[in-house]
Order: structure tokens, then sequence, then C-alpha cells
């Protein structure tokens, strides 16, 4: 279900590439603490991602996609997987932008990288590089995409047997807030359209589209304790459930 809007006059929405394109010179810089918690989780999550491919029937090279890539946050660590190629998708050309500056020395001229614009929202199909992919990324990008349209592309891009790892903003943290950023030039609060979807409705839209969740998806909650490493934002949310995350198969 969609956000609903605030009726706030201090707050403008806009389409989710025209927001992202916005923010994409401030979004690394801007004091995200959800993006912070984000990428603590990711240690984890990665490495399990890592494990399971080993483990795996699926031959390398790998091919690895970073769908929602933004400014190449996630895209960077892919690059340091041996022998892997990899793709970053997003619907922001600001944000793509951002992410050929921040890799292009990692990737040098290899080939190793490619990025693209994908819009999920408004094209069909996902382009012909992220197709037959071993494993997918997407963290932080499923709220603003209805769930059936997220993994109706997820499950084009995967081969059989092949792994997503999802990480989103929380439906708790969801009923409360959205993304969101402050325009520096105008003052005004950024917000593009966002969808807090609950994680039985996340599982089930995995499950219609060929997908099925290993183990069970982690949630997480900001405590005090935590507020040191993510940033004087973070104090609000403390004792609200703001994250969860895990990793899907792409079902034979």
């Amino acid at each position: 279900m969609a956000i609903p809007q605030s009726t706030d006059p201090s707050i403008r929405y806009l389409s989710t590439t025209q927001a992202y394109d916005l923010w994409a010179a401030i979004y690394d810089t801007d004091g995200n603490f959800l993006q912070a918690l984000d990428t603590i989780e990711m240690r984890a999550l990665v490495p399990r991602m890592l494990t399971l491919l080993e483990t795996s029937q699926l031959p390398r090279p790998w091919k690895l996609v970073d769908l929602g890539c933004g400014t190449g946050r996630n895209t960077a660590a892919l690059l340091d997987i041996e022998g892997a190629s990899v793709v970053g998708l997003d619907a922001s050309p600001g944000m793509l932008q951002v992410a050929r500056h921040r890799l292009e020395k990692l990737s040098g001229e290899s080939g190793q990288l490619k990025l693209e614009v994908f819009d999920m929202l408004h094209q069909p199909d996902p382009p012909d590089s992220a197709r037959g992919a071993d494993a997918v990324v997407s963290t932080l990008v499923l709220e603003h995409i209805p769930a059936d349209i997220f993994f109706h592309h997820v499950g084009q891009i995967l081969n059989p047997g092949a792994l997503l790892l999802l990480t989103n903003m929380h439906p708790e943290m969801g009923s409360l807030s959205q993304a969101g950023f402050t325009d520096t030039k105008t003052g005004e609060k950024i917000r593009p359209i966002s969808f807090a979807h609950t994680l039985a409705q996340v599982e089930a839209a995995a499950t219609k589209n060929g997908l099925e969740v290993i183990g069970q998806l982690e949630e997480k909650a900001v405590d005090e304790s935590m507020v040191s490493m993510l940033g004087d934002r973070s104090s609000k949310w403390i004792g609200v459930t703001v994250w969860f995350g895990g990793i899907f198969r792409k079902k034979s």
C-alpha cells in the first residue's frame, strides 16, 4: 500500500526518479541513519550470500546485479568479488552519474562493470545485460516499488537457483515516515512515492514470482547503543523497528 502523502505544505512530492536525481548530490553525506544501518548489516549479508553461491550449482564466473544501485555503495563491494561481472541498474540518471564517478577507478577498463538506466515502474522488462544473473543485490529500493512489480523483474533477471539479497525500510518505520531529504537550495522537504510493505506481503510477492526466502527475514530496531554508530538522527527512532533483510532463492 502506498504511504499517504502529507498535507504539510513544506513537503513536495516528486516521482522516484525526479526525487533521486535531486538527492544524488548529497545522498551519501546527508546523515541518513537507515543507510548507515544498512551498510552495517550488509557486512554480514554479503558474505552469507557468497557462501551460498559457493555451495550452489551456479558456475563461476558469476554475474551480479545491483538493482537500484544508486550511488554505487554496494556496487563497489560487488566489484571486489574475484572474476565476477557486475551490472548496476537504477532509474535515476543523476544517481548513476555519481556511481560512475565513484566506481570508474575500481573497475578500470576491464569491462567488469556496466551501469544502465532501468526504471522498474515504467519499463516492462529488464535490460539484456542484467538477465541470466547468479545474484541480485537490492537494498532500500523495494520501498519505492509495488512488491509484485519488483519481484516480477527480479524473477526475469535471475537464473534458476540464483539468489536475491534484499533489504528494505521496515513497515513499522514506514507507518511513521518515509525516505526523503531536504533540498539545500529551497529548504523544501522532498519525498518520492513510497510503499510500506509488510514482511508477509514481501514473502507472498516473492512466492508468486518463483522465489523463496532462505531461513527467515531479519528485523532490526534502533536501541541506545546504536546511536553513536548511526548518527544523531537515529535517536528519535529508539525502540522502533526500522530495517529488515534477508536472502531469497529463485526456485529451479
